[in-house]
């Protein structure tokens, strides 16, 4: 999990140093936009599937490349037509985004109730240990 952990802070931070030397056109905001989405619903669809020790390294990496791509698609495809898909893209990737962010953010919170809960039961039978062993002295 740590591996994993510095494998995407690593990424992050290659994304943000080229993003900073990177000029996009105007008229393809759209496309850009809809496709961080589209990488960002994966990103956060593998840290949840990682609380709950689902994760696959090949259904991350082909969901990441293949959203993308076929967001941008949909986008192009809505300006052929003159409909603006890349907005319902946005509703749902968005949707998606804060679904996936909920359950990582139930998964930590289990994982701090357990260990809040072994941690009590280790106190508590350390209480008891030493309750016993005054009782046996006396």
């Amino acid at each position: 999990m740590i591996v994993g952990f510095l494998i995407l802070v690593l990424f992050i931070l290659t994304g943000i140093l080229i993003g900073q030397n990177l000029v996009i056109p105007y008229s393809s905001y759209q496309y850009v936009a809809v496709a961080i989405l589209a990488c960002l619903d994966s990103v956060f669809g593998a840290l949840a599937a990682s609380t709950g020790k689902k994760f696959k390294i090949n259904i991350f990496i082909s969901g990441f490349f293949f959203n993308a791509v076929f967001s941008m698609f949909l986008v192009y495809l809505g300006e052929l037509l003159n409909v603006e898909i890349y907005l319902a893209a946005i509703v749902v990737f968005g949707g998606r985004i804060l679904n996936n962010f909920s359950i990582i953010r139930r998964g930590f919170m289990e994982k701090a109730s357990d260990t809040r809960k072994k941690y009590k039961d280790k106190k508590s039978s350390q209480s008891n240990n030493v309750i016993k062993t005054d009782v046996e002295v006396e």
